[in-house]
């Protein structure tokens, strides 16, 4: 199956970039049968799509952090496809029926913060329950009786897949539900459904796929969903080269979710894939935006050749995101991949303040006094 072809087809274009709010998604809201089942904090509505004939219930939701918006993004490109002709779209209408959540969080969104409107991370109150978004969708979860949970999320440009020196773009994980991180059957058909999207994504980011960090926090919504024994998975879209605005990931979000659905209905059996998915590389902290390497600083008088790292910063400035860089780490950087990597050749660094990178100063910077890099970028 031509899966990128298939996303060309049925992308919508309306939902472009990182700031992903209420106001650009409720006009696709109306193409679709959709309720308002509650309200966030800041009385925003919350909308909820039920639909398909199958027997195996799928509840996804997205955006529980307001600035992770990718996997909004590839859910309506992927409501889209589900409401079209495509016979593959047919056989999924009656195979599941879909809850679906496209924003948990609005007035995160709105504020491009990770927490709600009390600065809760919703995401940590699976348990407490205390803010009205973690009631709403432990409401849905109960009223849905769902056979699987896909929990979709955004991770940042730091993380590479295991030690293989490339960027984890897409990460999946099949939450605990104990301290001892025990994989019974609710965990192994998680499990199963990951390996399965592994192998598709295989087709298009080689080698940039990782498995998210199982420790056990029964607030987390995932670990708490699965110790209610329905298995669970989260889906994390990460970094591509250049795809700062996350418009290529969206795309492997939407082959994740078509081939990991295909395999539920195709796959009755479960087989016991446990150690395929033990050998997706585990997430690593291990990646800067930028790496500036042999440059010449004078540091207490004394010219010193050293490494130093910037990391942008998504800054919501009159309305949309801003990327700033700011020095981020000075030293050897030993273990850690760039995005971008300049190598300087020992020439001389100097600023407009005080001539040494210092962290958290923006990345903008000279090397000998003639090549300029502004907000980390050579000019």
């Amino acid at each position: 199956m031509d899966y990128i072809e298939l996303h060309k087809q049925f992308k919508e274009h309306a939902l472009f970039g990182r700031y992903i709010t209420l106001k650009e998604m409720e006009p696709l809201l109306q193409k679709y049968s959709c309720e308002i089942i509650g309200r966030s904090v800041l009385d925003k509505p919350i909308y909820q799509y039920t639909f398909g004939t199958g027997k195996i219930r799928i509840l996804m939701w997205s955006q529980m952090h307001g600035n992770e918006s990718t996997t909004t993004k590839a859910l309506f490109d992927f409501l889209h496809f589900l409401h079209s002709n495509e016979l593959l779209a047919k056989n999924l209408w009656q195979n599941f029926t879909f809850c679906i959540l496209p924003m948990v969080n609005p007035d995160g969104a709105e504020l491009y913060t990770r927490e709600n409107a009390n600065k809760v991370d919703l995401n940590r109150d699976a348990v407490d329950l205390s803010q009205p978004e973690s009631k709403l969708l432990r409401s849905a979860f109960d009223n849905f009786q769902p056979d699987f949970c896909f929990n979709l999320h955004d991770q940042r440009t730091i993380f590479g897949a295991g030690d293989t020196g490339h960027v984890a773009t897409v990460s999946f994980l099949a939450p605990s539900f104990d301290e001892r991180r025990t994989i019974n059957n609710t965990r192994s058909k998680a499990m199963n459904v990951i390996v399965a999207m592994h192998e598709a994504l295989q087709n298009y980011i080689p080698n940039q796929v990782g498995r998210f960090d199982d420790s056990f926090n029964l607030n987390c919504t995932g670990d708490r969903f699965t110790s209610l024994q329905v298995p669970t998975i989260l889906f994390e879209a990460g970094h591509y080269q250049d795809d700062y605005y996350r418009e290529y990931t969206r795309k492997m979000i939407f082959i994740a979710l078509i081939s990991g659905l295909c395999h539920i209905y195709e796959n009755d059996v479960v087989d016991n894939k446990n150690e395929l998915y033990l050998n997706i590389p585990q997430n690593k902290v291990c990646f800067y935006d930028f790496i500036y390497k042999n440059v010449k600083i004078n540091y207490d008088d004394k010219e010193i050749i050293t490494n130093f790292a910037a990391q942008y910063k998504e800054e919501l400035v009159d309305g949309a995101i801003v990327f700033n860089a700011y020095i981020a780490d000075i030293g050897t950087l030993k273990g850690f991949y760039a995005h971008y990597q300049y190598n300087a050749h020992k020439m001389k660094y100097s600023d407009d303040s005080n001539n040494i990178p210092n962290i958290n100063k923006k990345a903008t910077f000279y090397l000998e006094n003639t090549i300029k890099f502004v907000n980390g970028v050579k000019k």
